[in-house]
């Protein structure tokens, strides 16, 4: 299941991304945390130390990520004409989840208990040239090359606030997670994606984050009504392990909230053609927006019409 954490800014998301990766991988289950945020914290959330980043960023290495991803599709001349939202096909090479692959080999490190990968930071050569979105487009294309199986979690955390919608990543997911604070604030963002995600069908769920108290719990619940799925409240436990300090264990109404959260992804079914249906979509908005003008190629010729990624017709 691919799993995506998105909120306001300070919401709490890439904590409860880091809490919800480490909560999969103690239960033994394969998981793989990505950090798709702008600011770049979800390796020391899983208890990564010192300066070094935990694994070699996706976004400064995307042409050779297309390069392998393009395997022999007959439909991909080039590297340089495959974009961010090229869908796979025929001939295009798929991913198992942590696979014997070139891709898993130079990009996943672990942060503490949990696999990661991290799409990179800005650097001075991005400043004033490029948007962050240019260095997610190396997830997008993971995600979409990647054949997940059961059992088997993704767990996103995403830039802060609507942003997430700038580019097709959005729908790559299974089901997304709001975490939203009991504030005006906390619950602006919520809407604002509510009404985007409904638009294209995507599952979303409201996370509350940082509650303190009955009148908190009741805001959220007439903020959001039944999206709201769980929620964590105040952890000293969390504010302790930010501290550097993991004495002790996550408090036990936190811990419930956790297996909520893995029972809501779990019960998602895996909708393969949707997922393929989106990905084409958004290819061709991209093409016809910019990207057929700025490869000189008709990229609609790369959708291939009889493919769907799907683990169970691929074999």
């Amino acid at each position: 299941m691919r799993v995506a954490f998105v909120g306001k800014g300070g919401s709490g998301k890439t904590t409860l991304s880091a809490l919800f990766s480490r909560h999969l991988a103690r239960s033994g289950a394969p998981v793989l945390a990505i950090d798709g945020d702008i600011n770049q914290h979800l390796a020391e959330a899983l208890g990564h130390e010192g300066e070094t980043p935990a694994a070699p960023p996706l976004g400064a290495h995307l042409p050779a990520i297309k390069d392998y991803l393009r395997g022999t599709n007959p439909r991909i001349a080039s590297a340089e004409s495959m974009i961010k939202t090229t869908p796979p096909g025929h001939g295009s090479r798929l991913l198992r989840l942590l696979g014997d692959d070139e891709i898993h080999a130079r990009h996943v490190r672990r942060a503490g208990e949990v696999p990661l990968m991290v799409t990179g930071e800005f650097d001075e050569s991005d400043l004033g040239v490029a948007c962050y979105h240019s260095k997610l487009g190396a997830v997008e294309l993971y995600l979409g090359h990647l054949l997940d199986g059961p059992g088997e979690y993704v767990v996103v955390d995403m830039t802060a606030g609507a942003d997430a919608f700038a580019s097709g990543l959005f729908t790559r997911f299974d089901i997304t997670f709001l975490v939203a604070e009991p504030t005006r604030k906390g619950v602006s963002v919520y809407r604002q994606y509510r009404d985007h995600a409904r638009e294209f069908g995507i599952r979303t769920a409201v996370v509350g984050n940082k509650v303190t108290g009955e009148d908190d719990l009741l805001f959220l619940k007439e903020q959001v009504g039944d999206d709201l799925l769980t929620h964590l409240v105040h952890s000293p436990w969390v504010r302790a392990a930010e501290q550097g300090r993991t004495e002790g264990e996550l408090e036990p109404h936190n811990h419930h909230a956790l297996n909520v959260l893995r029972e809501a992804a779990d019960a998602r079914p895996k909708d393969w053609a949707g997922l393929q249906r989106h990905a084409v979509e958004f290819h061709l908005r991209n093409a016809r927006a910019w990207a057929d003008k700025a490869t000189g190629t008709d990229l609609a010729a790369q959708v291939d019409p009889d493919f769907v990624p799907d683990p169970t017709t691929l074999g």
